[in-house]
């Protein structure tokens, strides 16, 4: 199998609304020794949230004594809220040649990618603007200013994914089928390289 092979650390990112979370999701499913990094954050539980699967929370006392002890491969502010990849699930998966999922932002990605320079980064793109603002509003989740306000932040991050040098690969998600498929075979290759390589 080719997971046995070698350890990779695949970064999958997007705006609100692009489906990240569902690609990355089927990733996961794709791919027997994946393991999907459960991050950690400030913000209240919601109803739906289930603790360490979906996030762990955390007080902003002990999220400060993870950055603080460096026990974060990566931390960001959103929406005055704090998220953060624990380090030690990251570097145990790939100890033993796992595939480490993690679902992070551009910023993250960026501190990752500086720690980690193999990470494979992918970013999930929405096959328009016109459709991405579809999107956020048929969540029906927030109101109009809220959405506008994630779009204008989904522009801004699509751009800075576009400039930054940290992603190998662009998946526009036109058709969510075509899109795992697309990220799942890029990944395959790249473990497939690797392994070669090593």
């Amino acid at each position: 199998m080719l997971g046995a092979m070698s350890g990779l650390l695949l970064v999958i990112s997007g705006p609100s609304g692009a489906g990240k979370t569902t690609i990355a999701r089927e990733v996961e499913k794709a791919f027997d020794d994946a393991v999907f990094s459960v991050s950690v954050t400030t913000r209240a539980q919601a109803t739906k949230d289930r603790e360490g699967v979906d996030y762990r929370f955390l007080d902003e006392a002990e999220f400060d004594r993870m950055v603080d002890d460096g026990e974060l491969l990566e931390w960001a502010g959103v929406f005055e809220k704090r998220y953060g990849t624990p380090r030690g699930p990251v570097e145990d998966t790939l100890a033993r040649g796992g595939l480490m999922i993690l679902e992070i932002d551009v910023r993250g990605a960026k501190q990752v990618k500086e720690k980690m320079p193999g990470m494979f980064g992918v970013f999930v793109l929405p096959p328009s603007p016109e459709d991405l603002l579809l999107r956020l509003r048929s969540r029906q989740r927030e109101g109009e200013d809220k959405i506008q306000k994630r779009f204008g932040e989904a522009q801004r991050e699509i751009a800075e994914a576009q400039n930054c040098g940290v992603y190998d690969a662009f998946v526009v998600n036109d058709e969510l089928g075509r899109a795992v498929a697309e990220t799942v075979g890029m990944v395959r290759e790249h473990r497939a390289r690797v392994a070669e390589r090593g």
